[in-house]
């Protein structure tokens, strides 16, 4: 869903060659694999040592002394059964990188870079150098003399309705005002369906010049015919071509340097040389810098002085050479996450055509995460841990700390996978006092193995939180973690209650909306707890930080009520695909989910009439309705089967009625020459003029809706069907299909307005005496008795034998032929109607990384806003902005500023007496904080508005 399917085909042919199996190295073949190339070979001559546990995932401490590459075989091979992966135990040599097309070096000497980076360069193989040290990342990337780029955002195409276009020149386009076009000055676009200027559908792409958000120019119109009617106007995507330096030139080069956190440009141009200088130390003294030793730190700064005589920087960043050398011996699970993401993201890039890549240097450091006091140097000696690549840099005090925090998570898909995985390499609450406590509802799904990586096929159907769980456990044997299945929401408050919160030390988010977000933030702000959240879309991702009284909490929620469809759409005007296939899930929801459950509230709840008539007339008679027909036989005019073939027959006659009757109805109300009372078309703009079908057995379309359907209706009364479609030919030979002729009294509403209004009238008195009418049908209590429970069923998108998709596809593509809107596959259908959030393993690595940096900084208890940062990054086009956190806003009463933060503490029963009245309390808040109360609410409800009778209540 993020890269499609030709990006997919050409990475299928890709061979990738991975040096070097520490924990960077790891990390980058785990998301090459999970992304799907041809093959992978992991190379490393090094045995496994304590240091690599620190950040290598698949290295236990049964393998020290063992081949790193082989110890990770079996695990990265089985991340991925369409991929071969091997490892090469040998040294580099030219042979072995000519086998492959693209070659990534991480933990190599800068001989072996330029060497092999000329190699490649002259032969044409993409070439990759990723390295971290400490806190500190350096990513470099070659693609050639030539690497033509097919797609460079991976966005969808930008595309809009067509409202007029003028006979000018340069002719102007007015699109419809349902939302803003999306191009920008010197797209290429083209244009279809257009009716009067027809010239238009059959020139090449056209360049445009945007004039506003709802209209652009573009080419000389005035000799073309009148613009009638309806147009498609869509984005031309445009392939680029792209040189590259091989390394040795590109070291020399300080423009071609990408920048990620704009308060650093000094310290990244440091670190350049500062990284060349590193190189040069560990060749002269065949070691690195000792963890915080102010000699070694000298002795590389002079080198990166001397390196300077050439470069000319003007200003040098002592105190970032001094921090890597300080740091370098430290191997961080957290900064390999987001190097890795970052240098996985290339080589799909490499592999696809696809995104921009990197041109040609990244340099990325959380230094801010070290401690705020300068340590002494003899508490980061190593102790034979798994943690001691960690303890290099933050000392052994900290990672005792780091054992003892007790931590939430709320999530275990893609980033939680990861986030947990960050957990147990850096040992969070995997002491004797520490604890994670992870909660998610879902089951795996195929769908999530490609990004999801604690997950296997055999795990399929179990809970993720469990999985997970066991996973990391495995992992690092020391976590203390324990797995719930329950929905973060104010139903669970009786677990996550506020003993559950005060025990805790933080709590990370990592889910897949934004009211859950909303919610749990407003339980950290209650509760005074951080909260680290991250959330990733495709090849996009933000990660942030919550800390107490010193940030703004996450904050209400964003509406997403703008993107939201509006339902007379939906019902009568499509114009997108996207609208058809949400019409079929809404379809699929009513038929096949909501009326069986209706029928079986009736069937058990004796209330269950009355309170549905008390939810209005309208609503009353739909559910009441669906509900009577479910329980009597067609035969006696209802519509509950009791063989196959009636659900063959309610299928054809339900696709009559939903693609020729309903289409018929609507051209009746606004027949195709239709004027607005202003003279213009009604048939133009967003509004689509459709057309009825007429069935075809032989029609492959018609016949998988009536399949589907026909088994979906069967499943739900417990009847058996077939795929059979001869079968089902010779039972529709026998169905009669009702006639139809529309109607004038039918009202079709044009906005969501005229919807409501509607609703809101009172009923006329047909829809009263047919209330009454169903109320006398479904009082019997013999109806109870003899009638069957129905089988609602759950939308499941990745079973492909249970019909769901079928149904959806069919039902959608049907709708779109009526209105003339192009048809969806099953891939694009599944995608949106599914409403799969579309996520890689490349970006949930680098946002989980991202976030782990900042807890860190939590567990540490950093009080500066200056050394927190909040990420949004985009790794399709290199966009990476990292900026302090925003404080909390501030607002003033009685003189006093607070911000939402604050709160009054009240010891509502003290020394063993009466709890307080709530007099006692507005007394209290008065002499303490010299406020008076006018209003107390528990969330909505009022418990004070100026009542007096309520004083004296406890």
């Amino acid at each position: 869903y993020v890269l499609g399917h030709e990006a997919m085909h050409r990475m299928s042919t890709a061979n990738v060659l991975i040096a070097g199996m520490r924990g960077l190295g790891v990390e980058i073949a785990k998301n090459v694999i999970l992304s799907g190339v041809k093959s992978v070979t992991v190379q490393d001559e090094g045995q496994a040592v304590w240091t690599d546990l620190t950040s290598q995932f698949f290295l236990k401490e049964s393998h020290l002394g063992q081949n790193r590459a082989t110890c990770s075989l079996q695990q990265l091979s089985a991340l991925n059964p369409h991929v071969r992966v091997s490892a090469h135990t040998g040294p580099l040599d030219d042979d072995l990188l000519l086998q492959f097309q693209v070659v990534v070096l991480t933990d190599s000497s800068l001989d072996d870079q330029k060497h092999f980076g000329e190699l490649c360069h002259l032969h044409g193989i993409k070439f990759i150098v990723a390295d971290t040290k400490g806190l500190c990342g350096q990513l470099f990337c070659d693609f050639g003399e030539e690497f033509e780029v097919l797609d460079r955002d991976g966005e969808m195409p930008a595309s809009a309705m067509i409202q007029s276009i003028s006979k000018d020149n340069p002719g102007v386009v007015l699109c419809a005002d349902d939302r803003n076009h999306g191009f920008f000055d010197g797209s290429k676009v083209s244009f279809s369906e257009v009716q009067g200027m027809t010239e238009l559908n059959s020139i090449g792409p056209v360049e445009i010049k945007v004039r506003g958000r709802y209209s652009f120019s573009i080419v000389d119109t005035s000799a073309f015919s009148e613009y009638e009617r309806g147009g498609v106007v869509t984005e031309v995507k445009q392939a680029c071509k792209l040189n590259f330096k091989p390394l040795s030139d590109a070291l020399l080069d300080h423009q071609l340097l990408i920048m990620n956190d704009y308060g650093k440009i000094s310290r990244h141009q440091t670190l350049h040389l500062a990284f060349q200088a590193l190189h040069s130390f560990v060749k002269k003294e065949h070691r690195l810098p000792r963890p915080w030793s102010q000699s070694d730190a000298g002795f590389l700064f002079d080198m990166v002085k001397e390196l300077n005589e050439v470069a000319e920087l003007e200003q040098l960043d002592e105190a970032a050479v001094q921090n890597l050398s300080y740091t370098a011996q430290g191997d961080l699970a957290p900064v390999n996450a987001f190097i890795g993401g970052l240098a996985a993201q290339e080589v799909i890039k490499a592999c696809s055509g696809k995104f921009t890549p990197l041109q040609q240097w990244l340099y990325f450091d959380a230094l801010e995460c070290l401690p705020e006091k300068e340590l002494a140097e003899c508490s980061f000696s190593t102790r034979g841990t798994r943690y001691d690549g960690q303890i290099a840099v933050f000392g052994s005090a900290f990672q005792e700390k780091l054992e003892r925090q007790k931590y939430f998570l709320v999530g275990a898909g893609a980033i939680g996978c990861e986030l947990l995985k960050n957990f147990a390499l850096i040992g969070l609450g995997a002491g004797e006092e520490g604890h994670i406590t992870v909660t998610d509802m879902d089951f795996i799904e195929r769908s999530n193995l490609n990004r999801q990586f604690l997950f296997r096929s055999q795990d399929i159907k179990k809970p993720k939180s469990v999985v997970a769980a066991k996973a990391v456990r495995e992992m690092n044997p020391q976590m203390k973690i324990t797995a719930h299945q329950n929905r973060l929401d104010p139903d669970s408050e009786g677990v996550y209650d506020y003993n559950f919160f005060m025990g805790l030390d933080g709590v990370a988010a990592a889910l897949d909306n934004v009211e859950a977000r909303v919610y749990l933030d407003e339980r950290c702000v209650q509760l005074q707890k951080p909260m680290l959240e991250g959330g990733t879309l495709g090849s996009k991702g933000h990660a942030l930080v919550v800390v107490p009284h010193l940030t703004e909490p996450y904050g209400p929620g964003k509406s997403s009520s703008n993107n939201a469809i509006p339902l007379c759409t939906l019902k009568n005007f499509p114009h997108r695909i996207e609208h058809t296939l949400q019409w079929a899930r809404d379809q699929f929801e009513g038929l096949f989910k909501q009326t069986p459950e209706n029928v079986n509230l009736f069937l058990r709840d004796a209330g269950f009439v009355q309170r549905t008539l008390g939810q209005g007339d309208a609503e009353a008679l739909e559910v009441l309705g669906g509900v009577w027909s479910s329980l009597e036989d067609m035969k006696a005019g209802g519509q509950r089967p009791t063989s196959w073939e009636d659900c063959v027959s309610w299928a054809r006659c339900k696709w009559e009625s939903l693609y020729n009757n309903d289409i018929r109805q609507l051209l009746h109300c606004f027949p195709p020459e239709q004027k607005t009372a202003t003279g213009l078309p009604f048939w133009s703009g967003s509004k689509r003029c459709p057309h009825s079908l007429t069935f075809e057995p032989n029609n492959t379309v018609h016949m998988e809706y009536v399949v589907a359907a026909a088994n979906l209706y069967g499943q739900i009364y417990g009847i058996n069907g077939t795929r059979d479609c001869a079968s089902i030919r010779k039972i529709l030979e026998e169905v009669h299909v009702p006639s139809f002729t529309p109607k004038s009294s039918v009202k079709i509403h044009l906005t969501d307005k005229e919807m409501e209004e509607e609703k809101e009238k009172d009923s006329d008195d047909a829809e009263k005496a047919r209330l009454e009418e169903l109320k006398g049908k479904l009082a019997p209590p013999s109806l109870k008795s003899s009638a069957m429970q129905m089988y609602p069923i759950d939308f499941e998108k990745d079973d492909d034998g249970n019909f769901h998709m079928d149904y959806i596809v069919a039902a959608s593509n049907l709708r779109a032929e009526n209105y003339d809107i192009p048809a969806a596959n099953r891939h694009q259908s599944k995608g949106i109607a599914g409403r799969i959030i579309p996520a890689i393993a490349t970006t949930t690595a680098a946002v989980a990384g991202l976030m782990c940096l900042e807890l860190y900084k939590l567990v540490q208890g950093h009080q500066k806003i200056s050394s927190y940062r909040t990420a949004y990054i985009n790794l399709a086009v290199q966009y990476f902005v990292l900026s302090h956190p925003s404080r909390p806003p501030h607002f003033e009463v009685a003189g006093k500023k607070y911000t939402l933060w604050d709160d009054f503490r009240v010891e509502g029963r003290s020394d063993g007496q009466q709890e307080m009245t709530l007099g006692d309390l507005l007394q209290y808040i008065r002499e303490k904080y010299n406020l008076n109360i006018c209003s107390l609410f528990y969330g909505k409800a009022i418990l004070y508005n100026g009542h007096e009778e309520r004083l004296t209540l406890r």
